[in-house]
């Protein structure tokens, strides 16, 4: 019955269900509404089957149409009620029942105009069944798909998850789940600096380079990376920087790197 329908989830079961109803939902309610009257009028539904199928379906939109609004009404006015914080389908119950008198006084009437010229009383209480029953499936249907609509909505608009960094499968399984501080070249090998030690892996630091990217680091040197969250100092002299690490280790800077690492802030 409305466009905008909050997720109950555990942290935000009290939260207000009443949002802005928006123009679009507005549109996608009153067209549903009016498809149930032509699927309505096709089955001949309140027994009016010998009513012409134009006028019967003309009647049965526009009823249908009537029932959209006061749906839209009645699910604000039961947004209102603490009970309906509970979950969907007490709000659902509440809401098509709220609907439901003056949606059956509606139908009653009219079909009983249409029909007979005139509507009789003894037949009231059964049409009033029929609507309310009516009215909590129709309550329903909008607001599961309203529901499974705001999800998804939720689920376009979260943040993609960041790719796995790759080099961290690398790690022997001793330093698995360490914090990786700095890569250092010895020959044809990889020192890693990590928060749980350190050990060697074979491979190219320019390969490892590529596999890091996720890390906020950089290379500073032709033989080190270094993680920006290890460097615990950094010091100018001589010409030249040096980045200390927090396990410790002194990381020399280039002149080839300096500027790239000035420009980032690091020093």
């Amino acid at each position: 019955m409305t466009d905008r329908l909050r997720e109950s989830q555990p942290g935000a079961v009290h939260a207000s269900r009443l949002e802005p109803v928006s123009q679009a939902g507005v549109r996608r309610t009153l067209l549903v509404s009016a498809s149930v009257g032509v699927f309505l009028s096709f089955v001949e539904a309140f027994d009016t089957g010998h009513v012409a199928f134009l006028p019967r379906t003309a009647f049965m939109v526009t009823v249908g149409l009537a029932g959209a609004l006061l749906g839209m009404a009645s699910f604000r006015l039961a947004g209102l009620i603490p009970l309906t914080r509970r979950g969907l389908v007490v709000h659902t119950v509440i809401s098509g029942t709220l609907m439901t008198p003056l949606m059956g006084l509606l139908v009653w009437g009219a079909v009983g105009f249409v029909s007979r010229g005139r509507a009789h009383t003894h037949e009231l209480p059964q049409y009033m069944l029929i609507t309310w029953v009516m009215c909590l499936v129709m309550s329903g249907l909008a607001i599961f798909l309203s529901h499974r609509r705001e999800a998804a909505q939720a689920a376009q608009a979260a943040p993609a998850a960041p790719a796995p960094v790759k080099f961290l499968e690398r790690l022997p399984l001793k330093l698995r789940g360490a914090e990786i501080w700095a890569v250092e070249a010895e020959d044809h090998y990889l020192r890693l600096h990590t928060s749980k030690g350190q050990d060697l892996i074979l491979m190219r630091l320019a390969d490892a380079v590529a596999e890091l990217e996720g890390i906020e680091g950089a290379q500073v040197h032709r033989s080190w990376w270094v993680a920006r969250d290890a460097v615990a100092d950094a010091r100018r002299g001589d010409g030249r920087a040096t980045l200390t690490l927090k396990d410790g280790s002194e990381v020399p800077v280039s002149r080839t790197y300096a500027k790239l690492i000035r420009d980032a802030g690091w020093i």
